[in-house]
Order: structure tokens, then sequence, then C-alpha cells
């Protein structure tokens, strides 16, 4: 088991509970879990239980579980449950007073693989997997970006953020509109990806 406390992408505390394997494999393939609103990075340990890693070490997979917003003192939050700590929907923010921590895409998609490759060699096979804000952010990382990922999946996830309460406040909280979300809005990116649909080796 490993736990990464800080982000600098995030300049914030953002931890991160990766669960190793003992496979021979080398390079393991890696699942990446987003959980959803109010949940943090041991949500998906608490709830899956011991049977889901012991699935995944018998099948040589490493599971990597990051917490779904920057963490402390310093972070700006909200009072309400959809917005702030808690609650950072898997973008990059660009609207004070958020911007300065809430960089939750760059640490997802850029630093946290790169610190686990430099922790545990972790190179080998992608997928992405979330539930409801997780769920939206596992989608619209994988289209965005489907050469880095070998499949995704979502349970019950938030897949049209600019068409729900959720996302709308979100989207105009942390990047200044709703419109400004449609890159980050899985729905809207099939939309307007010209060519075949996003195929994954599922």
């Amino acid at each position: 088991d490993y736990n990464n406390d800080h982000s600098s992408s995030s300049s914030a505390a953002a931890d991160t509970n990766e669960a190793s394997t003992t496979t021979t494999t080398t390079p393991p393939p890696v699942m990446y879990w987003l959980s959803g609103l109010t949940c943090d990075d041991t949500n998906f340990a608490q709830k899956a239980g011991a049977k889901a890693f012991d699935a995944a070490e018998k099948e040589g997979i490493a599971i990597v579980m990051p917490d779904v917003s920057p963490r402390g003192e310093d972070v700006v939050d909200d009072d309400a449950y959809d917005l702030g700590q808690g609650a950072g929907f898997y973008v990059d923010a660009t609207e004070d007073p958020f911007a300065t921590h809430y960089r939750m895409r760059s640490y997802i998609t850029s630093e946290l693989p790169q610190l686990l490759m430099n922790a545990f060699q972790l190179d080998g096979p992608r997928s992405i997997s979330g539930h409801s804000m997780g769920g939206h952010g596992a989608l619209s990382i994988a289209f965005e970006d489907p050469s880095s990922w070998t499949s995704v999946s979502a349970f019950a996830p938030i897949c049209n953020p600019t068409d729900c309460p959720w996302g709308e406040k979100a989207f105009t909280n942390y990047l200044g509109s709703v419109d400004a979300g449609k890159p980050f809005d899985a729905t809207c990116i099939l939309e307007d990806r010209s060519g075949p649909i996003v195929e994954f080796d599922d």
C-alpha cells in the first residue's frame, strides 16, 4: 500500500491511496478509481471491501484511488456539499478563489501517473473508472484522451454535467460559466467529436 498526501498541481494536500499487488507481471495494469461527491480517497476501499482487492491481486491489477479534491486549512471551501472540498469535479479551475488549488484534472492525468511511475514503475496499461461525479471524471478524461486509456467504465455517472444542477453550479464557480464546462462534459465531447466514436478494448 502507498499513500501520497501532497499535490504540486493543486499546491495542497490531495491524498491518494494505491493498493499494490504481489504479481510478477511487469509492469502491472493499473485501474484508477474516481469517487463521487463528498467522498475521499478511502471511499472505494471502505465500500468495495476485501473481495475487490483480493480479486485485483489475483488478476495482478494495481488500484489507484485519488481524493476527489484538494484538502487543507488553506484550501478554499464552501458550506454546500457540492462545491469546494469534497467536490472538485475533476477539472482545472480557472476562477478565483478556486483556481490556485482546484486542479484535479492535471493531478490525475499528469502528476499522479508520474508519481506512480517514480514510486512503483507503474507504467502499464491504464483503465479509469468512477461513480457519480467520479463517473463524470472517468468518462470525460478517457474521451478527452482515449489513447492513454485501455478501458473506461462508470457507475451512475453524471454523463451530461452541463445540463444538471450539480454540474452547472460547479462549472460556473470553477470555470466561469456552464459553457466553459463543455470540454469536461462527456456528452459534449462525443457530440463534438469528428470521426468515429471512441472505442476501448474492454
